[in-house]
C-alpha cells in the first residue's frame, strides 16, 4: 500500500507551457511529463495547476474546489501529490440525479469525502499504482487492480497492462515536476470513491 507520509503540493505543475511524452511504461497508460525551469512562487505555481485542470476537465476542477481543506493540503505541500481527475465522460456516466447530488448545497459535506477519495498527499506514479495492490488518499484506502481485457463475465480475460482503482480505470497519466515538487495527474474513466458514498 502507498501511504501518504509526505506533505504534498499542487505547486509542481508549473511552466505548462508544452506536454510530451517522457516515457511509456510496461502498460498502456500514456504518461506526460514536463519541467519548469522558472523559478517557483505558491501562487503562480497554484494558479498554473488550477489552469491545467480547469482546462482539460472542467467538471474536475469544479468537483475538486467543493474540499478546501483538500485543495489547502495540495497548495501547501512541499514534496509532491497526486490528483485522480476523472474525465468528463465519468461525470455524464453519473447521470442527472447524481450529478445533482454533486451540486445541492446540502450534499457538501459528501461531496468533500468523496474529493478526499481523489488526493493523495504524494506523488504516486502509474508504476507504482500498478504494482500497488492499492492506495491510501485523503478519503480512505482504494483496493488498485491489474485491469483485465476480454474474458467472459470475468472468466478468460488477460491482463492489458493498466490498473483500476475500486473498478475505475486509469486512462492516461501526467507528471509535472520543478527543482522541488512532482505532482502527477491520473485520468480515470469513472469516479474512485466507494459506491456507498451515493
Amino acid at each position: 500500500m502507498v501511504s501518504p507520509t509526505r506533505s504534498l503540493g499542487i505547486s509542481c505543475l508549473i511552466g505548462i507551457a508544452s506536454v510530451s511524452n517522457a516515457f511509456q511504461p510496461p502498460s498502456h497508460h500514456t504518461i506526460h511529463s514536463t519541467t519548469s525551469t522558472r523559478k517557483s512562487h505558491l501562487s503562480n505555481t497554484a494558479s498554473d495547476v488550477e489552469e491545467f485542470i480547469a482546462a482539460n476537465y472542467p467538471s474536475c476542477s469544479n468537483l475538486l474546489s467543493k474540499n478546501g481543506d483538500s485543495m489547502k493540503a495540495i497548495v501547501k505541500a512541499d514534496v509532491g501529490f497526486t490528483i485522480f481527475a476523472p474525465n468528463e465522460a465519468a461525470f455524464i456516466e453519473l447521470g442527472e440525479k447524481k450529478l445533482a447530488q454533486l451540486g445541492d448545497v446540502r450534499n457538501d459535506e459528501v461531496t468533500e469525502k468523496i474529493v478526499s477519495y481523489h488526493v493523495i498527499l504524494e506523488p504516486v506514479t502509474a508504476d507504482e499504482l500498478f504494482n500497488s495492490g492499492g492506495v491510501v488518499t485523503e478519503g480512505g484506502e482504494v483496493p488498485a487492480e491489474r485491469s483485465i481485457s476480454g474474458g467472459f463475465f470475468g472468466v478468460g480475460g488477460k491482463e492489458d497492462g493498466g490498473v483500476t482503482l475500486n473498478g475505475a480505470k486509469v486512462v492516461q497519466s501526467f507528471q509535472f515536476a520543478d527543482a522541488k515538487i512532482t505532482g502527477i495527474v491520473h485520468e480515470v474513466d469513472a469516479f474512485i470513491s466507494p459506491s456507498i458514498m451515493w
